[in-house]
């Protein structure tokens, strides 16, 4: 058994959703949001490369000793699946491993909102899921591709950076790629599956402008596209893809937001209220009329306030949905806080007051 599968055991048998190793620390666990050490000892340069060296395969340990970064899935001896990042710092190799459960998970086990189901309904356009790193985007995107494989019978293409939940064809066929082993890059991935008849593309990440201008091809042409940004709102994520595109496209990308742009979903975990969880919560977009006016006028600073008039149809902005999470008292208000954009609103119910900002009592 390789000697790195003894500290991801002793992760999985604590809960923990990474494993993080470097030089110079021990091994650290991400226990519900925060890194915490295990009982270890510091590990050096050649201790650490000799653990992750026992799982690469050759032409891996070629692309890493290139001085590149790696990115692959690894499946332990007792069965247990990560997703792990390779990398070198100053002080010498580091890595860490994302757990990945094996079974694949549901919407209704997420809890998320009911309108994220409607989205899988689309049967064209782009869905968006967004967040910072380690939000749960993977997860959420996993869960929709779940429920359109019991529920529709299409053929759904993922492209994957790496492959993460391994998702067997049940009503649908379902074709997973992995990036740097079956497709150079996302963007040759989608143009290759525009030719694979496709019902849904997953697109891993939105990374750059060819993905995105390949992503919003196949948008277009009647194609259902899910994908992920590392965006933290509805605003941020339509100016970064205006952004990202040459300015000559600029009308041309607002026009195609505005018309096939079907909802950006926003997400943050925050710790439960026992600390024992985190809990997804949700800012939600769904493209209307006047969204899309805003959207061609270049006035998107203003869908925060459509996203407040539109919780009829299922929208919400992040400061609503951790408002009435804390009061259902699902979430700890401390955490929540951290992640509120108006926290004035929520003071009232902090109960580190530490954590609030200093006033300023001087004149």
């Amino acid at each position: 058994m390789p000697r790195i599968d003894s500290f991801l055991k002793l992760g999985l048998a604590q809960g923990c959703s990474d494993v993080h190793l470097a030089v110079g620390v021990p091994p650290m666990l991400r226990m519900n949001g925060d890194l915490m050490p295990i009982k270890f000892r510091e590990l050096s340069d050649a201790e650490l490369e000799s653990y992750v060296m026992e799982i690469l395969s050759d032409s891996q340990k070629e692309y890493f000793g290139s001085g590149k970064d790696l990115d692959f899935s690894y499946v332990g001896e007792d069965g247990g699946r990560f997703r792990v990042n390779l990398f070198r710092k100053d002080t010498g190799v580091g890595a860490v491993f994302r757990y990945i459960p094996n079974e694949v998970p549901t919407l209704e086990g997420l809890g998320v909102p009911d309108v994220i189901r409607d989205f899988c309904d689309y049967h064209q356009g782009m869905v968006l899921v967004t967040g910072s790193t380690g939000t749960g985007k993977s997860t959420t995107l996993a869960a929709m591709i779940n429920h359109l494989n019991q529920t529709r019978s299409l053929n759904i293409i993922s492209l994957e950076d790496p492959i993460e939940f391994v998702h067997p064809s049940k009503k649908c066929q379902v074709i997973q790629r992995e990036l740097g082993t079956h497709l150079r890059s996302f963007a040759d991935g989608v143009r290759s599956a525009m030719r694979e008849d496709p019902d849904v593309i997953l697109v891993g990440e939105l990374r750059d402008a060819d993905t995105i201008s390949m992503a919003m091809t196949a948008a277009e042409t009647g194609h259902l596209v899910l994908g992920t940004l590392h965006t933290t709102g509805a605003v941020k994520t339509i100016d970064r893809i205006v952004d990202a595109l040459p300015g000559e496209l600029r009308e041309q990308t607002k026009s195609f937001l505005s018309q096939s742009l079907k909802a950006v979903v926003t997400q943050v975990l925050v710790k439960s209220l026992d600390g024992h969880n985190r809990k997804a919560i949700f800012e939600i977009l769904i493209n209307n009329r006047a969204i899309s006016k805003l959207i061609m006028n270049d006035q998107a600073h203003q869908i925060p306030a459509q996203l407040q008039t539109g919780r009829d149809v299922g929208m919400q902005v992040m400061d609503m949905a951790l408002l009435e999470a804390i009061k259902a008292k699902a979430v700890d208000p401390d955490d929540a806080f951290r992640f509120a954009n108006d926290k004035s609103k929520f003071q009232l119910y902090v109960t580190d007051s530490s954590i609030l900002p200093v006033l300023d009592t001087d004149g």
